[in-house]
């Protein structure tokens, strides 16, 4: 009789041990799959999350930063809502983050400027858990130059772009085999005569000064077509294109090898449009849109309408952030710090931009924001209010309504997805 009574015990104390810790196990269990049984859309955001030093005179009043590396969330694919998903905690500020080819790596720029004994940042590759989403760090090679601002991944998969906000610098990174990053086979020193403080195009009564002390690399990016990279410098108040060896991974100035912006207007950010034959670059202090038609053949740049980020009759200052098109090419949204509004702009037959209105971003200094994959859902990562703030966008008319959803972060950078339903 003692042995039924025994296993009885114990049919028992496994039964509570299951009933007490399933709960306990579920999220972590389940969270390869939403609530409709769908596999998660993962949104990753990183942050500031170390101390900045030789920081940009427009973020002296800022404290160390209070992000922890870079944060992973699940996305409610209704109601845009964001649920803590895990971190990959991290010290070196991954402040730009980008995907390989096969979405099965992830970049981050760390915008430092030391690495160990090197005054230079990193770039890291991750590899991605297909099932939750979760990183796994690969390697980290140096990024040739002081604070990587941003980075993107080459059309061809072979080779990541980054670009060294602190002195000027760009670099190209090869992407191996296994998704993980070899040294530079091409580095590139900005040179020049630094702009005005005071920008040509600035509002009335601005004070905006950011980055005209020296050159300043702060985008780079292929055209659709994978020949050309381009890269601003917004201490130049240049963009440079150039000539790309896919093969090589190696950068040669095109004829011309710049197109210069006005004085002190400081080009930040550019986006092609979907037709491949537009470019709109958004100026950081002058707080302005150029739109460029762009020659994929020649690499030529021609402007042809500045238009300010700001509602008419603004004045004080604004120093703008990022700039995007959406997909089927009818807007263009920039953001405005200072002002903390997302800037809507329709987009003519001809290209050109016509105000439609702006936004309030529900918190102060959005330094970027991104679409969701199905471009339902906006999201304004607002730097110094330390949150994420979720919109909801109208595809007719291009206006933004704020969806109630707010995500804590401490100092978001970037904001990109990966819909894990659409990966193998």
């Amino acid at each position: 009789m003692i042995q039924p009574i025994t296993a009885g015990r114990n049919l028992l104390k496994v039964t509570y041990l299951l009933t007490a810790v399933l709960p306990l196990l579920a999220p972590s269990l389940l969270a390869a799959q939403s609530d409709d049984g769908q596999r998660p859309l993962i949104a990753y955001v990183g942050t500031y999350t170390s101390p900045l030093k030789n920081v940009r005179p427009t973020q002296v009043d800022l404290p160390p930063g209070n992000g922890r590396g870079i944060h992973l969330f699940q996305v409610d694919r209704d109601t845009g809502a964001m649920t803590p998903a895990g971190l990959y905690e991290m010290g070196t500020s991954p402040s730009a983050l980008a995907f390989n080819a096969a979405r099965t790596r992830l970049y981050s720029a760390n915008e430092t400027e030391r690495t160990g004994a090197t005054e230079a940042g990193s770039v890291s590759a991750f590899s991605i858990n297909p099932a939750d989403g979760k990183l796994s760090l690969v390697n980290s090679v140096s990024s040739g130059g002081k604070g990587p601002a941003h980075l993107s991944v080459h059309p061809s998969g072979r080779f990541v772009l980054v670009a060294n906000y602190f002195g000027g610098s760009v670099a190209v990174l090869p992407i191996r085999d296994d998704g993980s990053l070899g040294n530079a086979t091409d580095f590139k020193q900005d040179s020049g005569t630094v702009g005005p403080t005071t920008a040509t195009n600035a509002p009335p009564g601005s004070f905006a000064f950011s980055g005209h002390d020296q050159a300043h690399a702060h985008m780079i990016e292929s055209d659709p077509t994978g020949r050309f990279v381009l890269h601003v410098d917004l201490g130049l108040d240049k963009i440079y294109v150039w000539k790309f060896d896919a093969d090589r991974g190696l950068l040669t100035p095109n004829d011309p090898p710049a197109v210069s912006l006005p004085p002190g207007d400081g080009p930040r950010h550019f986006h092609f449009h979907p037709n491949g034959r537009w470019l709109y670059s958004l100026q950081e202090e002058g707080s302005t849109i150029v739109l460029f038609d762009w020659d994929s053949t020649t690499g030529k740049l021609s402007s042809r309408q500045t238009i300010s980020s700001l509602p008419p009759g603004y004045a004080g200052s604004n120093f703008c952030s990022g700039i995007l098109v959406s997909d089927d090419g009818r807007f263009v949204y920039v953001g405005n710090r200072l002002h903390d509004s997302i800037g809507i702009f329709s987009v003519g037959a001809d290209g050109k931009l016509a105000f439609v209105g702006d936004e309030w971003t529900r918190g102060n200094y959005p330094r970027s924001f991104n679409f969701d994959p199905t471009g339902k859902f906006l999201y304004s990562c607002n730097q110094r209010a330390d949150n994420i703030a979720v919109f909801r966008v109208d595809h007719e008319a291009g206006g933004l309504s704020f969806t109630g959803n707010y995500t804590p972060v401490g100092n978001p950078s970037i904001i990109v997805f990966l819909d894990l339903a659409m990966e193998k």
